[in-house]
C-alpha cells in the first residue's frame, strides 16, 4: 500500500518513535490521525505537523478506543490504513510485578489493537480497500526473562494478527505484523538500557526502524522481523526453543541483578 493520499490513524503518536512515524508518514503524503493518552505532547506534535489531526484518547479501555476511533473517522472522512504502534513495557522480575501494571500492558498493547480493529475494520470492509499494521517486537516471538509481561502482550498481537489475516484473506483488507529488536527509545528505563549494555543487547535507532515500518507498508509485508541475529534466533526459537533456553541462561543471570534493583 503507497502511503502517499492515504488517511492513516496511527496510535502512540506522541511516544519517542511515534513522533518520528507520523513525520514520516505527512512526508509521504498521508493524511494523519494520532492517537494518544498524553493530550499535550500529542498536540505539541500537531503543531509541529501541520493539517494533522489530534485525538486524545484513553486506550486502556473498550470505550475509549471506540470514542477514539469514531473521532478519527470523522476527522479523516474514512481511513485507509491503522498503525497500532502505542504500547508500553516493564522490567521486572516477575514475583515483583505490580498486577495493575501486569492489567494495563494487557490492555494498552495487546487489547487496544483489537479494540480499535474491531471499531475501524467494518469501514475498511465497506469501502474494500484497507491495511491494519500491529506493531509488535521479537519479544512476541521470543520469551525474555524480566519481561514476561510484554512478551505475553507481544505473543498475543502476532497471533492475533496471524488469525485475521488468515480470516479477511478473501477481502481487500490486509494486515501486516512488524517485529523490530530493542529500540532506543524512552519505553525503556535507564535500568533497562544499563542492563542492555551489559548483556551487549543490540538496539536501533527509531529513525532505522521508521524507515523499515514505512517500507514494510509501501511493499504491502505480510509480516517482517528486524535485526540479526535477532531475526535468525526467532526461527531457532520456533524449532528449537531448550536451544535457545541454554543460549540465555548467562544473560538471563545479568538481567536479573538489574531487574531486583529495581
Amino acid at each position: 500500500m503507497e502511503i502517499n493520499g492515504k488517511r492513516v490513524v496511527l496510535t502512540g503518536a506522541a511516544g519517542g518513535m511515534g513522533r518520528i512515524l507520523a513525520g514520516e508518514l505527512v512526508a509521504g503524503g498521508a493524511t494523519l490521525a494520532m492517537v494518544d493518552a498524553n493530550a499535550e505532547a500529542l498536540h505539541k506534535v500537531a503543531e509541529e505537523l501541520k493539517g494533522t489531526h489530534a485525538v486524545a484518547g484513553d486506550l486502556s479501555t473498550a470505550e475509549g478506543c471506540k470514542v477514539a476511533a469514531e473521532e478519527c473517522l470523522q476527522q479523516l472522512g474514512g481511513i485507509d490504513l491503522l498503525i497500532n504502534l502505542a504500547g508500553i513495557n516493564s522490567f521486572a522480575a516477575y514475583e515483583d510485578e505490580d498486577p495493575n501494571k501486569i492489567e494495563l500492558i494487557m490492555r494498552v498493547n495487546l487489547l487496544a489493537p483489537m479494540w480499535l480493529t474491531r471499531a475501524l475494520l467494518p469501514s475498511m470492509l465497506e469501502q474494500n480497500c484497507g491495511r491494519i499494521v500491529n506493531v509488535g517486537s521479537i519479544f512476541g516471538s521470543i520469551g525474555f526473562a524480566y519481561f514476561s509481561v510484554y512478551s505475553a502482550s507481544k505473543f498475543g498481537l502476532r497471533g492475533f494478527s496471524e488469525a485475521l489475516r488468515r480470516e479477511l484473506a478473501d477481502t481487500a483488507v490486509d494486515v501486516t505484523y512488524i517485529a523490530p529488536r530493542a529500540v532506543k527509545t524512552p519505553i525503556n528505563s535507564d535500568t533497562v538500557m544499563k542492563m542492555n549494555e551489559a548483556t551487549k543487547t543490540n538496539m536501533d535507532a527509531p529513525e532505522v526502524v521508521v524507515k523499515k515500518i514505512v517500507e514494510a507498508i509501501n511493499n504491502n509485508r505480510k509480516d517482517i522481523y528486524f535485526g540479526f541475529p535477532e531475526a535468525l534466533f526467532v526461527r531457532i526459537n520456533a524449532i528449537l526453543p531448550r536451544l535457545v533456553d541454554k543460549a540465555l541462561v548467562a544473560q538471563n543471570r545479568i538481567a536479573r541483578t538489574f531487574a531486583k534493583k529495581q
